[in-house]
């Protein structure tokens, strides 16, 4: 396990975080209702991190980080489907968010640009979003019933 991912998940879950190029994160928007946004991420520093980048966008301000200046409770949900369900795993990682400069956040932006080829062709302008973990959620379908986790030892 790589010394930036979260101890108290396990292997597989780390190596789910580490490999997979895409997750959902959901936020709260500005009337209380849950979004989900698909995001690129990467981990680095104990944070799951995301950027602002070159795709288009609405003008103005993104909706994320207007909602998550509102409202910073985020969790980001990493899965692998495959047709054989014995193969389905996710796990979500439920915590803060900040907003941060490109030049705060130097560990972040070179982990997403050592996952991402646009990334390293094209830094993304910014702001970089740092989601600190507080709890993590996961499950795979290999495991016996029963055996999914949380890191804060409440059943599902």
């Amino acid at each position: 396990m790589a010394s930036d991912q979260p101890s108290e998940v396990v292997a597989w879950a780390n190596k789910l975080l580490e490999s997979e190029r895409i997750g959902r994160l959901g936020l709260v928007d500005e009337e209380g209702a849950p979004l989900v946004l698909p995001v690129t991420f990467a981990v680095a520093e104990g944070r799951i991190w995301s950027a602002i980048d070159q795709k288009p966008k609405r003008a103005g301000e993104p909706a994320r980080l207007r909602f998550v200046r509102r409202d910073p409770r985020a969790a980001l949900t990493v899965d692998r489907y495959s047709d054989d369900w014995e193969e389905l795993v996710w796990v979500q990682v439920l915590g803060s968010v900040s907003i941060l400069d490109v030049e705060e956040g130097g560990a972040g932006l070179e982990a997403l640009s050592s996952k991402y080829r646009q990334y390293r062709e094209e830094g993304p302008p910014g702001p970089l979003l740092a989601l600190r973990p507080e709890r993590y959620l996961w499950w795979r379908a290999a495991d016996p019933p029963g055996r999914g986790g949380r890191s804060d030892g409440r059943g599902g």
